[in-house]
């Protein structure tokens, strides 16, 4: 489960690890890793053995975002095909980011260093984030006279609120990792790589003591209702419910709990 050295994939038992591989490159996102990353989280969201997925990245910084070079030839429109063409691969590409909000699994990123453009795009789209200290971050391409399209536009507001997210998508600053633990949109900031490794594993941990049709659950009906609305978010849950309890998940919990031990939850 590879793209060649964009990523790398490590399985660490129900916890998959995620990495973005070019540090030499500051991680800049290219058309084979949009690519790479639709095909990896769609082998994750069907992979039985995986129950978590953390994002992490190698070197100084997460990523800093799009390579302008590749980008250019995509910019470059200049008739009404290459327009359409412009607007298919915006498509495609805007499916990659897709592909890890629809992932079942329950997604973490962990974030050092620098984290612009796509990389916002990206964090966007997991469920959980937390960053070291020295993170820093920016809807950049504001400055750079692109309207950003890989969905911070559409997820930002819901995380952090319509406030801080038009405070820092119209102007493309930089913000810090403590503003960032401010505006809610990352829970935790560690000291370090080594305590921000350290606290996405646990975080995962907690997470796989769970039972795996309730954790899929909650992300799903939470999606669901944020795109919804309440009313049919309630009657969502409803149905999901009544369509799968019980399970041998909820009598494993409650048998655990009288024999005062710990569950043993199945994963397929």
């Amino acid at each position: 489960m590879s793209s060649g050295q964009i990523f790398r994939v490590e399985n660490e038992g129900p916890i998959a690890w995620v990495v973005l591989n070019r540090p030499e490159k500051r991680n800049t996102l290219t058309l084979e890793f949009f690519s790479g990353l639709t095909e990896i989280f769609r082998q994750l969201d069907s992979d039985p053995e995986t129950a978590v997925v953390v994002i992490r990245a190698e070197g100084r910084d997460f990523t800093v975002g799009l390579d302008l070079t590749e980008a250019a030839a995509i910019l470059n429109a200049d008739s009404a095909g290459s327009r359409e063409e412009m607007r298919r691969r915006i498509e495609e590409i805007q499916e990659s980011m897709n592909s890890v909000e629809k992932c079942r699994k329950p997604v973490i990123a962990a974030v050092q260093g620098y984290c612009i453009g796509g990389g916002v795009d990206l964090l966007c789209a997991c469920d959980i984030r937390i960053a070291a200290r020295d993170a820093v971050f920016s809807i950049r391409e504001t400055r750079i006279g692109i309207i950003a399209d890989l969905g911070t536009l559409q997820r930002m507001p819901h995380i952090v609120g319509y406030g801080w997210f038009n405070e820092l998508a119209l102007t493309g600053r930089n913000f810090t990792a403590g503003e960032a633990l401010q505006m809610g949109f990352v829970t935790r900031i560690c000291e370090n790589g080594e305590e921000l490794a350290g606290r996405a594993r646990e975080l995962a941990g907690e997470i796989v003591q769970c039972p795996p049709l309730a954790v899929e659950g909650v992300k799903d009906v939470a999606l669901y209702s944020r795109d919804n609305g309440i009313y049919p978010g309630l009657k969502y849950v409803a149905q999901k419910n009544a369509a799968v309890l019980p399970n041998e998940d909820v009598v494993e919990a409650f048998q655990a709990f009288l024999e005062k031990r710990a569950p043993r939850f199945k994963r397929n």
